[in-house]
């Protein structure tokens, strides 16, 4: 590989970074002309993937096609220990059938985004489990509990005097060891992972190997541009939702977190991004360049005629105000005939709870039979059927018992 042709994979591999540690080492090691291996682990925690999880699958994957080997770290191991990683308390261990399960789930996930044919999946548990007690002590001994002190997390509730269990200072020896194990060149992680990606490098100099290069991500917003896209706040785009979710809840991001989802999740390049800038500045309509990420995305999880028909079913609800055909049709209960407005929406599970139907409300976003609904006190007769709608995506024909 020539210079021309480092620096430009170099770009690739930069896109959208936080940080690479340590840039000289990687020119070396492209400059090898050989496959690098290149490591990413994820803890099965979780049987979902959203699209926060494929910020680095993504990159994984610009690296295989520029002929590099991808290895997929199930951590299925290291999931029954329970990843400290900005955690104020100690998280409570997965077991082996709950890992086992949520493993197989990741597996049939990540090809929407890997090739299959140039990935390699491993678990930790394959090189783990035949560590003897001596072995992990052995491992441990390689650091000292002031040299964890110095992750920022077990310092903060080390000072806080927030309990620390002596099996999480394991999580990170044992993820570096994986990197050992499978003689990395490249680990990918979140911008929360580099105390444990780093640990990687220096257990591999322990171990006589050269140490990996760390190439660390940006933790991706949600829907809300605030917070890290997360299911628990309920701001996120799960891989496995449908193409209609998965369109209409990228279509409602905001015009400038559209373009941190183009860097991040696009595989368009950079040159094409650049140029949808320009157009935007100059007066072209943002949604445009919304519709075709959302088509992008939807295509990738599910194909490219579930895109369109999705587009299709948008401007058909949205802009010309049709009703979805795949609503769902249920039944709520009543007390002494009739049933508040704010118990309706939570029994239909349009709302999380009648605080936020309250909220959904006062923001002008609860509609019945296409009217707005203004009053909280709202109460619907036993009998009635109505057609209810929370926001722009929630719908629901709802028979009151």
């Amino acid at each position: 590989m020539n210079e021309i042709e480092q620096q430009q994979a170099l770009s690739v591999i930069k896109r959208g970074a936080d940080e690479l540690l340590i840039e000289a080492e990687l020119i070396k090691k492209l400059a090898q002309a050989r496959p690098l291996r290149i490591k990413a682990g994820f803890d099965p925690t979780a049987p979902d993937l959203h699209l926060g999880h494929t910020v680095l699958l993504n990159k994984m994957r610009q690296l295989q096609d520029m002929g590099h080997h991808a290895l997929f770290l199930i951590g299925d191991f290291t999931g029954m220990i329970g990843d400290p990683t900005g955690k104020n308390a100690t998280r409570p261990p997965l077991t082996r059938e709950q890992v086992l399960a949520n493993a197989e789930s990741y597996r049939e996930q990540v090809f929407k985004v890997l090739n299959p044919d140039k990935t390699e999946v491993v678990f930790n548990s394959t090189w783990m489990d035949k560590f003897s007690a001596v072995d992990l002590i052995k491992l441990a001994a390689t650091h000292t509990v002031a040299q964890m002190l110095e992750r920022d997390d077990f310092s903060k509730r080390y000072k806080g005097n927030q309990p620390i269990a002596i099996h999480e200072f394991i999580y990170p020896l044992v993820q570096g060891y994986d990197s050992v194990a499978l003689k990395a060149d490249i680990e990918l992680g979140g911008t929360d992972q580099k105390f444990n990606l780093l640990m990687g490098r220096e257990l591999q100099k322990h171990f006589g190997q050269a140490p990996q290069c760390v190439l660390t991500m940006p933790l991706l917003e949600g829907l809300d541009g605030v917070n890290k896209m997360s299911k628990s706040l309920g701001n996120y785009v799960g891989i496995t939702d449908t193409p209609q979710e998965m369109f209409g809840k990228l279509m409602s991001i905001s015009d400038t977190l559209m373009w941190r989802y183009l860097e991040l999740l696009s595989f368009r390049s950079l040159s094409e991004i650049t140029v949808w800038r320009a157009e935007v500045e100059g007066g072209r309509n943002p949604r445009d360049i919304k519709v075709a990420l959302a088509q992008e995305i939807v295509a990738r999880f599910h194909s490219q005629q579930a895109a369109e028909a999705a587009l299709a079913e948008f401007e058909a609800r949205f802009q010309k105000g049709v009703l979805p055909d795949d609503m769902p049709e249920l039944s709520v209960s009543s007390i002494d005939g009739q049933i508040g407005i704010a118990h309706l929406l939570k029994q239909a599970n349009l709302v999380a709870s009648t605080s936020e139907a309250m909220r959904m409300i006062d923001q002008d976003a609860v509609k019945l039979d296409g009217d707005k609904v203004s009053n909280k006190a709202l109460k619907l007769m036993a009998g009635a059927i109505v057609v209810a709608q929370v926001g722009k995506r929630k719908f629901a024909r709802i028979t009151i018992n």
